[in-house]
């Protein structure tokens, strides 16, 4: 989720989140914990990924103006199904549940928070058909039209698993363009 208007929101009352620079593959939240921070992200890089048969499947990269949780960890109370780690050394506005159930009883806040909020479940169902109607070659395809820094940035092996291949998969798809 682009967060633009929340860091302008953010930066009139500082006080409301916290700046905190984590290394690289810092755990932020771990699978089964509850959450009780969103992280914004200021500069760096994280990724959602979770435990399948002794394997990481990444979920998503979460970069810079982007916000991440584990939202039904962090808006009911139950624990996480995934883990967020930071992939480089990263620095996160950390907006703590409390702060957040205070902001939104304001309407300015709401009026930015809830679009944002939207457009990222519209991009998780987007993803979500991706996988089900797409083949690995054109959700590849997707990936360099709509994220193509992604492939630059990541390690092979973790884009792979965001697009629920292997890394052998995505070098044969890779050698057929």
């Amino acid at each position: 989720m682009d967060i633009p208007d929340i860091y302008s929101f953010l930066k009139t009352d500082l006080h409301l989140s916290e700046v905190v620079t984590y290394p690289a593959k810092t755990i932020l939240l771990d699978e089964g914990k509850v959450s009780d921070r969103m992280f914004l992200v200021k500069s760096g890089a994280l990724r959602e990924f979770f435990y399948q048969d002794g394997k990481e499947i990444t979920l998503e990269f979460i970069t810079e103006n982007q916000a991440v949780s584990s939202f039904d960890s962090f808006l009911n109370g139950t624990r996480s199904e995934f883990v967020i780690e930071t992939l480089e050394p990263s620095t996160v506005y950390e907006l703590h549940i409390d702060t957040f159930r205070k902001l939104m009883e304001d309407q300015e806040f709401q009026h930015t928070f809830h679009p944002l909020f939207y457009k990222r479940f519209s991009e998780i169902n987007k993803r979500l058909i991706s996988f089900i109607k797409d083949s690995p070659q054109n959700r590849y395809e997707q990936l360099l039209k709509n994220r193509p820094e992604l492939l630059l940035r990541f390690p092979q092996h973790y884009i792979a698993s965001y697009l629920g291949i292997t890394s052998v998969s995505l070098s044969r798809i890779r050698n057929r363009r």
